[in-house]
């Protein structure tokens, strides 16, 4: 239906949200609120760690990356359904469904990377708390953090990069755009390649991930149980408590989504269902859970405050 060169300008038709004219409103505004509390929550985390110079450690310069992530991934789903809810109009192009799906991918990529590296920073400082300073240099550090990015870019990039070839013969997608296993729907050619590679990448992320996750909590657990200090059961569950329950949550409201994409038999609304909780709970959560649960962090927050108070 569309040649190569033409295909970045088409213009896609979304299926509805099947919003009620009284539902419209209240939509809209749980959508806007949604996303000013994730704003407000991650970029509250992010500053109190940028401009606080006792936070400055690498666990927290690892933080930092979950409320930035959490920032793009909601930042690149919001605009466009509050735009779709509030004016009605379920046009998008292709170019910005394309672009959309790039960065929610990123986000979803990024999520777990970063949170792998979470597990394995807080199984160096618990195991072997000795050589951490030599281990976690900043050099070190800065690799961890770029190698985080990198390898996430490189991934969606050659996922997406796959697509570019196809021809697209629908103009009328899932209401929810964004997903690469959406997008393939809309092509009229061959896309074996590109769910081969898109299973192969969900199941490596998912299985690196868990393996990494488990290895470094098992290990902290048998750090734990043989020490004969009794704070170093409190330390490990101070520190990795709210790390598991992030880890967990993420995995969760991600796995089914991609999962359900990929099949047939799964029901549109569901789709849409766990889309949607997929893009919304996870930065929600993440910034109050890692965040504010963190002692350092919610200290660091409410003194911040109260200097802002204390100066009006």
């Amino acid at each position: 239906m569309s040649s190569n060169g033409s295909v970045l300008s088409l213009m896609l038709t979304l299926h509805s949200l099947e919003l009620s004219e009284t539902s419209i409103h209240s939509a809209f505004i749980f959508g806007l609120w949604a996303y000013l509390i994730i704003l407000i929550c991650n970029l509250t985390v992010a500053f109190t760690i940028c401009c606080n110079r006792n936070l400055h450690k690498p666990m927290y310069i690892l933080l930092l990356n979950m409320p930035i992530n959490d920032t793009i991934g909601a930042t690149s789903f919001f605009p466009q359904l509050l735009y779709s809810i509030w004016c009605q109009n379920r046009s998008i192009s292709y170019s910005a469904c394309f672009l959309q799906g790039f960065f929610v991918h990123i986000y979803g990529g990024a999520s777990y990377i970063i949170l792998t590296a979470m597990a394995c920073d807080r199984y160096i400082a618990i195991c072997y708390p000795l050589r951490y300073n030599a281990i976690m240099t900043n050099n070190n550090l800065l690799r961890i953090i770029s190698g985080i990015w990198f390898i996430t870019f490189i991934i969606i990039l050659v996922l997406f990069f796959l697509l570019l070839p196809y021809k697209i013969c629908k103009t009328y997608m899932v209401p929810i755009p964004g997903y690469n296993p959406s997008i393939m729907k809309i092509v009229c050619e061959d896309t074996r390649v590109n769910n081969i590679y898109g299973l192969f990448i969900l199941c490596s992320c998912q299985i690196v991930s868990l393996s990494v996750v488990a290895f470094t909590y098992i290990h902290i657990l048998i750090t734990c149980i043989t020490k004969k200090q009794s704070d170093a059961k409190n330390k490990a569950l101070q520190t990795c408590g709210t790390h598991l329950v992030v880890y967990l949550f993420l995995e969760f409201n991600t796995f089914f989504p991609l999962i359900a994409h990929r099949s047939e038999y799964v029901p549109a609304y569901l789709r849409r269902v766990f889309s949607i909780c997929a893009m919304v709970f996870p930065p929600i959560v993440n910034p109050l859970v890692y965040g504010f649960k963190t002692k350092e962090i919610r200290k660091n927050i409410v003194t911040c405050f109260k200097r802002r108070i204390g100066s009006v």
